[in-house]
């Protein structure tokens, strides 16, 4: 077996020597999916070797080819996912099981598949944004917010689907002329992650953001972060005449997968109840399993209407987004 970056036998050391296993991609920290492996394994038995790669994962599986390692892609954003697929790294996989996930939320192909989602909102300060100042993306153009909108780049992934979605629901010039416009209300140059957005709220230099919802269970742990999070709520902001943008965690099957079967299992364990009760629980995220429950923190961030728009359909015009967000210089 070829070395990992992080390898790790899931289980006791007791166990006798497991006869399969699946190796996995990860642009996740291990931390996140742990649980979820430590299950899978726990049922099936099947090893499982797991490789963070932060950056450079289609790069990688191109210069390893037909002899790469890689069983399994685990990533999140469907800008990613779509890069990986776009690259010919990926194989259709038609089953049942992940059939079952709602069409908006899979790769048209069946090469990529959504196992949770999340969504795209609005951080708002508790003490200088009132409840219903903000309601709708349209909204973040309005000039009454200018000097106090923060926001990590726009030529990050995130914000490039929610660009794209924006484009899928309106026509380019609009996409355009709403994008000059919220760059207009920024308090300050693009910079950080979603997180330090909600810092600068917090530190008073800007009143609202926009971030994933999964980052309030994030900070709420961290006791550095913890007053950051207490001092913002969240806003399921929607597109006009439609719902709130979410994006998804998604996987897929390499095509190389040397242990396919072992890797389907895998695929299939994760839209099962339990997985997607642990998965969604860890990450702070959303079940793509009809019946599957939220979390009690993810619950209590309230109810909202999510987008119907296809995430393939946003996939698709994510290379218009970027050219948007670059003609009008969003990062500066």
């Amino acid at each position: 077996m070829r070395p990992f970056l992080i390898a790790a036998l899931i289980g006791s050391t007791a166990l006798p020597a497991l006869a399969e296993e699946v190796n996995i991609y990860s642009h996740r920290q291990p931390m996140l999916i742990e649980p979820v492996i430590n299950a899978f394994t726990a049922e099936t038995g099947i090893k499982v070797n797991t490789s963070f790669i932060d950056k450079g994962m289609v790069e990688r599986l191109r210069a390893e080819g037909a002899r790469s390692p890689a069983d399994i892609v685990l990533t999140v954003d469907i800008a990613r996912l779509g890069e990986i697929k776009d690259a010919g790294l990926l194989q259709p996989v038609e089953d049942p099981a992940l059939e079952a996930i709602p069409a908006g939320l899979r790769d048209a192909d069946n090469e990529w598949f959504g196992v949770t989602t999340r969504a795209r909102i609005v951080y708002a300060s508790k003490e200088r944004v009132a409840d219903g100042e903000v309601t709708t993306y349209e909204d973040l153009a309005d000039p009454k917010w200018k000097g106090r909108i923060c926001s990590r780049t726009f030529g990050n992934d995130y914000n490039v689907a929610l660009t794209a979605a924006y484009l899928a629901h309106h026509d380019e010039a609009a996409t355009r002329e709403w994008l000059t416009a919220l760059r207009g209300n920024l308090a300050k140059k693009p910079e950080g992650n979603d997180r330090a957005q909600v810092k600068s709220i917090w530190a008073g230099e800007c009143d609202i953001s926009i971030g994933n919802t999964y980052y309030m269970g994030v900070m709420l742990a961290d006791p550095e972060q913890k007053d950051w999070a207490e001092s913002v709520r969240i806003v399921f902001p929607t597109f006009e005449n439609s719902g709130t943008h979410v994006n998804v965690s998604g996987v897929g099957m390499t095509k190389a997968a040397p242990n396919r079967d072992a890797a389907l299992k895998f695929m299939q364990f994760l839209v099962s109840p339990e997985a997607q009760r642990i998965y969604a629980e860890s990450n702070n995220e959303f079940p793509v399993t009809e019946g599957v429950p939220r979390s009690e923190l993810v619950a209590s961030w309230g109810e909202f209407t999510p987008d119907d728009l296809p995430l393939p359909e946003v996939s698709a015009l994510r290379p218009q987004a970027l050219k948007l967000i670059e003609e009008v210089n969003f990062d500066g």
